[in-house]
């Protein structure tokens, strides 16, 4: 069986607190990112890494006030094209950069690094994009494609871990192409079997979804009810508002659908925005055999405390 193996991830603060500046290295990779607020940059720019080719994120709070808001570009110097933004951009409040230690980024390397990004982003709809559509990839030997890609994987291994996900994509468990598919559960591996939770109610909701590591992922396909309850909470309707204005959510006669996979911030946000209204995503969200995801949750704590007991 394979295993993912480890990986070690450094993070610096440059003035010793974590408001400030911080430089982001990972074992075996040539590249080194930049973090800082807006109110830091006057101060953090000054630094040498600023100077260099790179690709940078420009995030704030999205307009509808769910989520965030995302720029992406590239610079031949990152210095000159942040400056630029801070007199022209007013949406953003953090700059989160990548360029290289050894300065063997160019141009069509960060253009492509840019297109990539933008393109990866446009597919998650994870975060309210502020570019147009992406930019063609530029021409590069497939030697140099392959070393671009090989740095664009660092990136997203570590943009997670500062909190940027907007480039995550999740995927459904093998052989799960729609809604309640637990009728052909014999053709299914144990592991897709046992990730997979569902979630039935009133206008039609049916759903399937998981819970995992990078939060609960909703699987396309699945129903939501169409119309709110009058006591909804306003943040869930706010989240069902923002996902119709993505397309993630389409009309389907006298309910919603859902068009691609999504990753909620809890199972509750997932159940209370299928459902309409406020919910426990613990007790609602449940397995093939009826356990819900609490019992679940408490019954994988107690396996793990038997065995190192």
């Amino acid at each position: 069986m394979n295993q993912t193996k480890g990986t070690s991830i450094r993070l610096f603060l440059a003035d010793g607190t974590p408001e400030g500046l911080r430089l982001v290295e990972k074992s075996n990779w040539t590249g080194v990112g930049l973090v800082c607020s807006r109110a830091g940059y006057p101060s953090a720019r000054i630094r040498d890494e600023y100077s260099r080719p790179g690709v940078y994120m420009l995030l704030g709070p999205a307009a509808n006030g769910v989520g965030k808001r995302l720029y992406i570009g590239e610079a031949d110097e990152l210095r000159s094209r942040i400056d630029n933004h801070a007199k022209v951009k007013d949406f953003w409040t953090e700059a989160v950069s990548f360029t290289s230690k050894d300065m063997n980024l160019n141009k069509a390397h960060v253009r492509y690094l840019e297109a990539r990004l933008i393109g990866l982003a446009t597919l998650a709809k994870r975060s309210e994009i502020e570019n147009g559509t992406a930019p063609p990839l530029p021409h590069l030997s497939e030697a140099d494609q392959a070393d671009v890609e090989a740095f664009l994987e660092q990136i997203l291994v570590i943009l997670p871990i500062l909190g940027v996900i907007a480039f995550e994509i999740p995927t459904a468990p093998a052989l799960v192409n729609q809604v309640h598919q637990q009728s052909s559960s014999s053709e299914m591996s144990s592991d897709s079997q046992s990730e997979q939770l569902f979630l039935q109610g009133k206008g039609g909701v049916d759903a399937v979804g998981a819970d995992r590591p990078e939060g609960f992922v909703v699987f396309a396909g699945a129903t939501a009810r169409l119309e709110a309850v009058p006591s909804i909470h306003s943040f869930l309707e706010q989240k069902r508002q923002a996902l119709l204005g993505q397309g993630l959510f389409e009309n389907d006669g006298d309910r919603l659908r859902l068009t691609q996979h999504h990753v909620f911030e809890s199972p509750s946000t997932a159940a209370g925005v299928l459902l309409a209204r406020s919910a426990n995503g613990r007790i609602e969200w449940k397995d093939g055999k009826g356990r819900t995801l609490k019992e679940i949750q408490e019954a994988a704590i107690e396996g793990k405390h038997a065995l190192t007991s």
